[in-house]
């Protein structure tokens, strides 16, 4: 996953294309420029991915938890709530290394649920209201959750009920397009006994001769329950989100830029991206070059686009995965948007980011095709670190509203872009990101320099750290401001969500139910007056 606050300009010994020598997109006079423009009001949102929810389930899901949590934020006057990607995560928990860029985390279902419609019996549930409550155990999750969710579909299969999720037929239809390949996948991953597809046999690597394989009809029942999980996810979210809109709340997911290589995306597609043609092994992967945050780099390891195909696609998937987004989301943010000008190239085999290349993405071209099949898409461009002017340009042309991130605002002067002095109406506030500390945590571990031209420049006194940069991101000229639940709850480091380069302990934190219905009374009526005072 990419950090927040990564270098693309620091180079050790590298080849670098020019970004400023993309070729011209190939529909230029399509459309005016900027192609949108729909950050037009001002409002405020809460970051929180629904995994840390408080519950007895080893996981938040979409659940009564999260139907409290959104009373949350109607009592606090917050217009948006933020989450991270919600698909199926593999090695290392990540939300933005999925087995699928269109399917759903199977670990967020609610199982009371299939308990009230008969499919599972109170009993059931008994080994997952044994696990931590205080933090996500992935490992225990899995062993224990997904037996769970066979068990119903096996008792499904013997006497359908009435779900109050739509026909299980009319769904698998509708979303054939993405579903079949993934609920196949899902199947052949678990019956070679969780390897990465790179690592199966190769008649079943090749997605076109695994469509003919002996295994597809001997695994049909196992590719029925994989389809049966999204069928649950997607249906339950659905609810949820029409209960958000009930109560002014819309939705802002997030698109990573990349998908993970052991992917059904990568596996059903593979034309796709830069993979061998033969073995079906990438040629080159993700990442970043090195800079003063990583003397190494960092290898994301994701497999790259053939951006050409894509293009001589008209970009069919790009499109395809963006309206998937929009159905399930009311705004989307792009993970890694200068990913989209131009991309640091890693070639196969590496053992970190320092030998690669700039290549050139798709630039403006693949926005004008998202703007002639979605020309009412709200997007934010996730924009964060040192950018070349040409990253700038593209952002200007495509007139998405990028991010500031209070936490990168005291490194240096008043210069600093980042600061709330310099942030334009089209853009988005952040007081941290899901890939920072908390304020407090990063408060504690600033210099001594940061914190007192924080200070300073807030005319505050620091104790109350938290919420003096929330006031401030309330405050500033950007018309989205959005807070992550721990600097509303006044949280340190414990709490934070995600480390950028540390392989494990990711991912893990949740919240106590007590500490929501707390803040009902402490700080929600306080966020709605900062929502009046500055007309959002």
């Amino acid at each position: 996953m990419p950090t927040p606050h990564r270098s693309h300009i620091l180079l050790c010994n590298v080849k670098k294309t020019s970004p400023e020598s993309s070729a011209a997109p190939a529909n230029t006079a399509a459309t005016p420029l900027p192609l949108f423009n729909w950050l037009q009001q001002r409002g405020a949102g809460v970051l929180l991915h629904p995994t840390a929810l408080p519950g007895d389930q080893g996981c938040g899901v979409f659940d009564a938890h999260a139907l409290r949590f959104l009373d949350y934020l109607q009592a606090a006057g917050v217009k948006y709530w933020q989450i991270c990607p919600l698909g199926p995560t593999g090695c290392g928990d990540s939300p933005y290394q999925c087995f699928s860029a269109f399917a759903g985390n199977p670990y967020l279902i609610d199982l009371r649920a299939l308990v009230s419609a008969g499919l599972l019996a109170d009993d059931d549930l008994a080994p997952l209201a044994a696990l931590d409550r205080h933090r996500v155990d992935y490992e225990s999750l899995y062993r224990v959750k997904l037996p769970l969710l066979q068990r119903a579909f096996a008792a499904y299969q013997k006497h359908p009920v009435a779900l109050p999720y739509g026909d299980f037929a009319a769904f698998k239809r509708e979303q054939s397009s993405w579903l079949d390949a993934y609920a196949y996948f899902r199947a052949l991953k678990d019956h070679f006994a969780g390897k990465a597809w790179t690592e199966w046999p190769l008649r079943e690597r090749n997605y076109a001769t695994a469509l003919l394989s002996p295994l597809r009809q001997q695994l049909a029942a196992q590719i029925d329950e994989h389809a049966f999980a999204q069928y649950l996810f997607f249906g339950q979210w659905s609810l949820l989100r029409t209960a958000a809109s009930e109560r002014g709340v819309e939705i802002i997911g997030d698109l990573p830029i990349f998908v993970a290589l052991d992917s059904s995306d990568a596996w059903a597609e593979p034309a796709f991206f830069e993979l061998d043609t033969k073995t079906l092994q990438p040629l080159a992967v993700a990442g970043v070059p090195p800079d003063y945050f990583s003397a190494d780099g960092q290898l994301w390891g994701n497999p790259l686009y053939h951006w050409d195909t894509h293009r001589a696609d008209n970009y069919r998937w790009w499109i395809a995965r963006l309206r998937a987004s929009f159905a399930l989301y009311d705004l989307v943010r792009i993970d890694h948007f200068r990913g989209f000008d131009s991309y640091w190239r890693i070639p196969v085999p590496a053992k970190n980011a320092r030998v690669g290349e700039w290549r050139n993405g798709p630039g403006l071209d693949l926005f004008r095709a998202f703007c002639q099949a979605l020309p009412d898409a709200r997007i934010i461009a996730e924009d964060l670190g040192e950018l070349t002017d040409s990253v700038h340009a593209l952002r200007n042309q495509t007139g998405l509203p990028g991010m500031l991130v209070l936490h990168f605002a005291w490194g240096d002067t008043s210069a600093n872009g980042y600061l709330p002095h310099h942030a334009i109406p089209n853009s988005v506030i952040y007081t941290g990101t899901h890939d920072n500390d908390t304020t407090r945590g990063w408060y504690g571990t600033a210099s001594e320099q940061e914190r007192d031209f924080a200070r300073r420049y807030l005319r505050v006194s620091g104790g109350e750290i938290a919420w003096d940069f929330i006031r401030a991101a309330y405050g500033c000229a950007s018309r989205l401001a959005v807070i992550p639940l721990q600097d509303i709850f006044s949280l340190g480091t414990a709490a934070r969500f995600n480390t950028p380069g540390k392989p494990d302990g990711n991912w893990q934190w949740r919240f106590a139910d007590a500490l929501l219905e707390k803040h009902f009374h402490d700080t929600a009526p306080y966020l709605r007056e900062l929502a009046q005072l500055y007309a959002r």
